[in-house]
């Protein structure tokens, strides 16, 4: 699995335990630690025609803003891990930008969540299609990768929502199974069996648009 968008090293850990002791310093380090990702974010999940009305730094300052002002109540009851409480702050100004400038698309908009396959995406795609196809079927032109993950795209967008969703978090977002467990307030073989069922969906669709599907199904 692709390395999270998130940092995971333990710097963090030891900058929140500065931030509780009352460092400003820390305090900024820890949020400025997080902006790309944070970017990264909501570039991949802000639907695309969205973007071109809204300015993603302007998304992402609004973030970190909300994200100062709620911080010392985190540290003093810490729900979740940090990049994923950051997350769920990014993701509903995500949802607040995107019904605040909707547009009309053939798709339909009118989805309380922007759910859009990450754009400019391929090697995530495509380290998808790998594992949903038989990877000696998979040639190594670039012309015809591009065309492979086009179709995986199209093929994501069809899925229901919950299934579309928890397939994005774990291979674009790149979110453990325990992260999306905690994100979706599921147990974790909840959150694994839905994950295995997104698989299912997505492999039968495929198959129907003739793309070879391997087997066996991924592990959770």
């Amino acid at each position: 699995m692709a390395k999270s968008i998130w940092p995971s090293d333990d710097r963090t850990e030891t900058l929140l335990e500065s931030a509780r002791q009352g460092d400003v310093n820390a305090v900024n380090t820890l949020l400025e630690r997080h902006r790309a990702p944070i970017r990264r974010l909501v570039e991949m999940r802000l639907d695309r025609k969205v973007q071109r009305r809204v300015d993603v730094s302007d998304v992402v300052q609004d973030v970190m803003i909300e994200a100062n002002n709620r911080l010392e109540k985190y540290l003093d009851d810490p729900v979740m891990a940090f990049h994923l409480w950051l997350r769920q702050i990014a993701w509903d100004r995500i949802i607040d930008t995107y019904r605040r400038h909707r547009v009309s698309a053939k798709r339909n908009m009118d989805r309380e969540q922007p759910m859009s396959v990450p754009a400019g995406a391929d090697h995530s795609t495509m380290e998808l299609a790998i594992q949903l196809c038989d990877p000696a079927l998979t040639p190594a032109a670039a012309a015809t990768q591009r065309e492979i993950t086009g179709q995986v795209e199209a093929v994501i967008e069809q899925l229901p929502d919950q299934d579309r969703e928890i397939i994005l978090m774990r291979h674009y977002e790149h979110l453990t199974n325990l992260e999306i467990a905690q994100v979706l307030n599921l147990n974790p073989p909840a959150a694994s069996m839905r994950y295995l069922r997104a698989v299912r969906r997505l492999r039968e669709l495929l198959e129907e648009q003739q793309i070879n599907p391997a087997d066996d199904e991924s592990d959770a």
